[in-house]
Protein backbone atom coordinates (compact mmCIF):
# COMPACT_ATOMS: atom_id res chain seq x y z
CA UNK A 1 0.00 0.00 0.00
CA UNK A 2 1.39 3.21 -0.74
CA UNK A 3 1.67 6.13 2.43
CA UNK A 4 0.20 9.53 2.62
CA UNK A 5 3.20 10.48 4.67
CA UNK A 6 5.29 13.65 2.31
CA UNK A 7 8.63 15.39 3.20
CA UNK A 8 6.99 18.32 3.62
CA UNK A 9 5.43 17.40 6.68
CA UNK A 10 9.16 17.09 8.52
CA UNK A 11 8.79 17.40 12.05
CA UNK A 12 10.14 21.02 13.58
CA UNK A 13 10.46 19.67 16.60
CA UNK A 14 13.26 17.60 15.27
CA UNK A 15 16.95 18.27 16.73
CA UNK A 16 19.86 17.77 13.51
CA UNK A 17 22.60 15.76 13.86
CA UNK A 18 25.06 13.81 12.11
CA UNK A 19 26.01 10.08 11.51
CA UNK A 20 29.91 10.71 12.78
CA UNK A 21 29.42 9.88 17.01
CA UNK A 22 27.77 13.00 17.95
CA UNK A 23 24.90 10.76 19.03
CA UNK A 24 22.07 13.02 17.13
CA UNK A 25 18.55 12.80 19.03
CA UNK A 26 15.60 13.36 16.97
CA UNK A 27 14.93 12.22 13.27
CA UNK A 28 16.08 15.04 11.18
CA UNK A 29 19.39 14.52 9.91
CA UNK A 30 19.84 10.59 11.01
CA UNK A 31 20.80 8.24 8.29
CA UNK A 32 18.53 5.41 8.68
CA UNK A 33 18.95 2.06 6.89
CA UNK A 34 15.22 0.02 6.31
CA UNK A 35 15.39 -3.53 5.11
CA UNK A 36 11.77 -4.66 3.25
CA UNK A 37 11.75 -1.00 2.42
CA UNK A 38 9.60 -1.72 -0.75
CA UNK A 39 5.60 -2.25 0.61
CA UNK A 40 3.90 -2.47 3.59
CA UNK A 41 5.90 -1.43 7.06
CA UNK A 42 8.87 -1.14 5.72
CA UNK A 43 7.88 1.37 2.90
CA UNK A 44 5.74 3.29 5.55
CA UNK A 45 8.15 3.77 7.84
CA UNK A 46 10.93 4.96 5.32
CA UNK A 47 8.62 7.56 4.08
CA UNK A 48 7.07 9.08 7.73
CA UNK A 49 11.48 8.91 8.72
CA UNK A 50 12.15 10.99 4.82
CA UNK A 51 9.03 13.21 5.94
CA UNK A 52 10.65 14.49 9.26
CA UNK A 53 14.23 14.86 8.19
CA UNK A 54 16.03 11.75 8.21
CA UNK A 55 18.10 10.51 5.03
CA UNK A 56 16.90 6.66 3.84
CA UNK A 57 18.68 3.48 2.55
CA UNK A 58 16.14 1.47 1.34
CA UNK A 59 16.58 -1.93 1.02
CA UNK A 60 14.67 -4.37 -0.54
CA UNK A 61 14.16 -7.33 -2.76
CA UNK A 62 12.42 -5.31 -6.01
CA UNK A 63 14.18 -2.64 -7.03
CA UNK A 64 11.45 -1.09 -9.06
CA UNK A 65 9.84 -0.28 -5.82
CA UNK A 66 13.08 1.18 -4.45
CA UNK A 67 13.33 3.13 -7.14
CA UNK A 68 9.86 4.37 -6.88
CA UNK A 69 9.89 4.78 -3.17
CA UNK A 70 13.44 6.86 -3.86
CA UNK A 71 11.85 9.24 -6.33
CA UNK A 72 8.84 9.88 -4.37
CA UNK A 73 10.98 10.92 -0.99
CA UNK A 74 13.67 13.03 -3.40
CA UNK A 75 10.46 14.97 -5.15
CA UNK A 76 9.35 15.44 -1.54
CA UNK A 77 12.78 17.30 -0.79
CA UNK A 78 14.37 14.40 1.08
CA UNK A 79 16.94 11.82 0.41
CA UNK A 80 17.00 8.30 -0.30
CA UNK A 81 19.15 6.08 -1.99
CA UNK A 82 18.27 2.53 -2.85
CA UNK A 83 19.99 -0.85 -3.35
CA UNK A 84 18.87 -4.02 -3.62
CA UNK A 85 19.02 -6.66 -0.91
CA UNK A 86 18.28 -9.80 0.04
CA UNK A 87 18.76 -10.02 3.99
CA UNK A 88 19.36 -13.77 3.41
CA UNK A 89 22.62 -13.13 1.88
CA UNK A 90 25.15 -11.87 4.55
CA UNK A 91 27.11 -9.85 1.73
CA UNK A 92 23.56 -8.04 0.60
CA UNK A 93 23.14 -6.42 4.68
CA UNK A 94 27.19 -5.59 4.70
CA UNK A 95 26.56 -3.94 1.50
CA UNK A 96 23.16 -1.78 2.81
CA UNK A 97 25.63 -0.19 5.55
CA UNK A 98 28.38 0.43 3.40
CA UNK A 99 26.18 2.45 1.16
CA UNK A 100 25.20 4.24 4.12
CA UNK A 101 28.34 5.04 4.97
CA UNK A 102 29.80 5.92 1.83
CA UNK A 103 26.69 7.87 0.55
CA UNK A 104 25.68 10.12 4.27
CA UNK A 105 28.99 9.56 6.45
CA UNK A 106 27.43 6.57 8.63
CA UNK A 107 24.35 4.85 9.67
CA UNK A 108 22.37 5.61 12.47
CA UNK A 109 19.52 3.73 12.62
CA UNK A 110 19.05 0.14 11.07
CA UNK A 111 14.98 -0.62 10.67
CA UNK A 112 14.61 -4.84 10.05
CA UNK A 113 11.40 -5.40 8.12
CA UNK A 114 11.59 -7.67 6.25
CA UNK A 115 10.09 -11.01 6.76
CA UNK A 116 8.28 -14.25 5.54
CA UNK A 117 4.68 -14.91 6.46
CA UNK A 118 4.09 -17.90 4.91
CA UNK A 119 2.20 -19.38 7.47
CA UNK A 120 0.57 -23.24 7.48
CA UNK A 121 -0.10 -26.47 9.81
CA UNK A 122 3.04 -28.22 10.67
CA UNK A 123 0.77 -31.03 9.37
CA UNK A 124 1.43 -29.47 5.90
CA UNK A 125 5.22 -30.50 6.17
CA UNK A 126 5.87 -27.18 3.62
CA UNK A 127 9.45 -27.39 5.09
CA UNK A 128 11.22 -25.06 2.30
CA UNK A 129 9.07 -22.64 3.57
CA UNK A 130 9.91 -23.28 7.27
CA UNK A 131 13.29 -22.46 5.99
CA UNK A 132 12.40 -19.35 4.04
CA UNK A 133 10.88 -18.35 7.42
CA UNK A 134 13.82 -18.77 9.42
CA UNK A 135 16.47 -17.19 6.91
CA UNK A 136 14.49 -13.91 6.60
CA UNK A 137 12.84 -13.39 9.96
CA UNK A 138 15.86 -14.84 11.70
CA UNK A 139 18.82 -14.73 10.10
CA UNK A 140 18.12 -11.77 8.53
CA UNK A 141 18.24 -10.05 11.67
CA UNK A 142 21.34 -11.37 12.47
CA UNK A 143 23.07 -10.73 9.09
CA UNK A 144 22.14 -6.81 9.98
CA UNK A 145 23.42 -7.15 13.54
CA UNK A 146 26.67 -8.35 11.70
CA UNK A 147 26.50 -5.30 9.14
CA UNK A 148 25.91 -2.63 11.75
CA UNK A 149 26.76 -3.46 15.02
CA UNK A 150 30.48 -2.92 14.43
CA UNK A 151 29.80 0.27 12.83
CA UNK A 152 28.01 1.48 15.88
CA UNK A 153 30.42 0.87 17.99
CA UNK A 154 33.23 2.66 15.91
CA UNK A 155 30.71 5.94 16.20
CA UNK A 156 29.95 5.46 19.54
CA UNK A 157 26.22 5.37 18.98
CA UNK A 158 23.10 3.63 16.87
CA UNK A 159 20.40 2.34 17.12
CA UNK A 160 18.28 -1.22 16.11
CA UNK A 161 14.74 -1.27 15.02
CA UNK A 162 13.85 -4.55 14.59
CA UNK A 163 10.03 -5.74 13.45
CA UNK A 164 8.73 -8.79 15.39
CA UNK A 165 5.17 -9.97 15.67
CA UNK A 166 2.36 -10.44 18.47
CA UNK A 167 3.04 -13.67 17.43
CA UNK A 168 6.24 -13.20 19.19
CA UNK A 169 3.90 -13.10 22.56
CA UNK A 170 1.53 -15.80 21.56
CA UNK A 171 1.44 -18.77 19.20
CA UNK A 172 -1.34 -19.76 17.11
CA UNK A 173 -2.68 -22.53 14.95
CA UNK A 174 -0.93 -22.64 11.91
CA UNK A 175 1.64 -19.87 13.17
CA UNK A 176 4.08 -22.18 14.80
CA UNK A 177 7.45 -21.87 12.96
CA UNK A 178 6.23 -18.42 11.98
CA UNK A 179 5.72 -17.40 15.61
CA UNK A 180 9.24 -19.51 16.09
CA UNK A 181 10.94 -17.08 14.38
CA UNK A 182 9.95 -14.36 16.08
CA UNK A 183 10.04 -15.56 19.79
CA UNK A 184 13.82 -16.06 18.35
CA UNK A 185 14.48 -12.77 17.72
CA UNK A 186 12.69 -11.11 20.66
CA UNK A 187 15.22 -12.91 22.22
CA UNK A 188 17.80 -11.71 20.35
CA UNK A 189 17.63 -8.02 20.75
CA UNK A 190 17.35 -8.68 24.10
CA UNK A 191 20.19 -10.64 24.62
CA UNK A 192 21.63 -7.46 21.85
CA UNK A 193 20.51 -4.72 24.42
CA UNK A 194 21.48 -6.07 27.11
CA UNK A 195 25.12 -6.32 25.78
CA UNK A 196 25.06 -2.93 23.92
CA UNK A 197 25.98 -0.53 26.69
CA UNK A 198 24.73 3.05 26.66
CA UNK A 199 25.93 3.60 22.93
CA UNK A 200 23.59 1.38 21.37
CA UNK A 201 19.85 1.54 21.59
CA UNK A 202 17.86 -1.56 20.85
CA UNK A 203 13.63 -1.75 19.71
CA UNK A 204 12.04 -4.33 18.95
CA UNK A 205 8.43 -3.83 17.71
CA UNK A 206 5.51 -6.33 17.70
CA UNK A 207 2.67 -5.71 15.30
CA UNK A 208 -0.65 -7.10 15.61
CA UNK A 209 -2.96 -7.06 11.97
CA UNK A 210 -1.68 -4.71 9.72
CA UNK A 211 -3.07 -4.12 6.34
CA UNK A 212 0.06 -5.03 4.65
CA UNK A 213 0.26 -8.75 1.90
CA UNK A 214 1.06 -10.53 4.40
CA UNK A 215 -1.44 -13.74 4.14
CA UNK A 216 -0.42 -13.80 0.16
CA UNK A 217 2.53 -15.36 1.39
CA UNK A 218 0.65 -18.19 2.73
CA UNK A 219 0.57 -21.48 0.37
CA UNK A 220 -2.00 -22.94 2.12
CA UNK A 221 -5.50 -21.70 1.04
CA UNK A 222 -7.84 -22.37 3.59
CA UNK A 223 -5.26 -20.30 5.85
CA UNK A 224 -4.61 -17.31 3.58
CA UNK A 225 -8.23 -16.88 3.38
CA UNK A 226 -8.92 -16.85 7.16
CA UNK A 227 -5.97 -14.00 7.58
CA UNK A 228 -7.31 -12.30 4.69
CA UNK A 229 -10.42 -12.36 6.61
CA UNK A 230 -9.59 -10.66 9.87
CA UNK A 231 -7.17 -8.39 8.08
CA UNK A 232 -10.19 -6.83 6.31
CA UNK A 233 -12.31 -6.64 9.31
CA UNK A 234 -9.85 -5.40 12.23
CA UNK A 235 -6.21 -4.44 10.64
CA UNK A 236 -4.72 -1.17 11.34
CA UNK A 237 -2.63 0.86 8.48
CA UNK A 238 1.45 0.54 8.12
CA UNK A 239 1.78 3.80 8.97
CA UNK A 240 0.25 3.17 12.20
CA UNK A 241 3.70 1.19 13.08
CA UNK A 242 5.57 3.52 11.73
CA UNK A 243 4.47 6.43 13.74
CA UNK A 244 5.77 3.99 16.92
CA UNK A 245 8.82 3.01 15.21
CA UNK A 246 9.39 6.97 14.72
CA UNK A 247 8.55 7.10 18.47
CA UNK A 248 11.37 4.82 19.44
CA UNK A 249 13.95 6.45 16.76
CA UNK A 250 13.27 10.20 18.05
CA UNK A 251 13.68 9.71 21.62
CA UNK A 252 17.03 11.24 23.25
CA UNK A 253 19.93 9.27 22.74
CA UNK A 254 19.93 8.28 26.44
CA UNK A 255 16.36 7.20 26.24
CA UNK A 256 15.78 3.97 25.03
CA UNK A 257 12.36 2.26 23.95
CA UNK A 258 12.89 -1.56 24.31
CA UNK A 259 9.84 -2.93 22.99
CA UNK A 260 6.43 -1.85 21.56
CA UNK A 261 3.28 -4.21 21.23
CA UNK A 262 1.17 -2.72 18.82
CA UNK A 263 -2.62 -3.78 17.38
CA UNK A 264 -5.58 -3.03 16.43
CA UNK A 265 -8.09 -2.33 19.59
CA UNK A 266 -10.27 -5.47 18.50
CA UNK A 267 -7.46 -7.90 18.04
CA UNK A 268 -7.38 -10.35 20.88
Amino acid sequence: MTSDFTASEAASEATSGTASGTRPSGIEGKVVAVTGAGSGIGEATALLLAARGARLVLGGRRTEKLDDLAARIEASGGSAVGLRTDVTRRADLAALVTLAQERFGGLDVLVSSAGSGAISPLDDLRVDEWDAMVDVNLKGVLYGIAAALPVFRAQGSGHFVTVASTAAHRVAPSMAVYAGTKFAVRAVCEGLRQEAGDAVRVTTVSPGMVATAFAEASTNQEVRDQISGLRDRIAIPAEAVARAIAFAVEQPHDVDVNEIVIRPTAQT
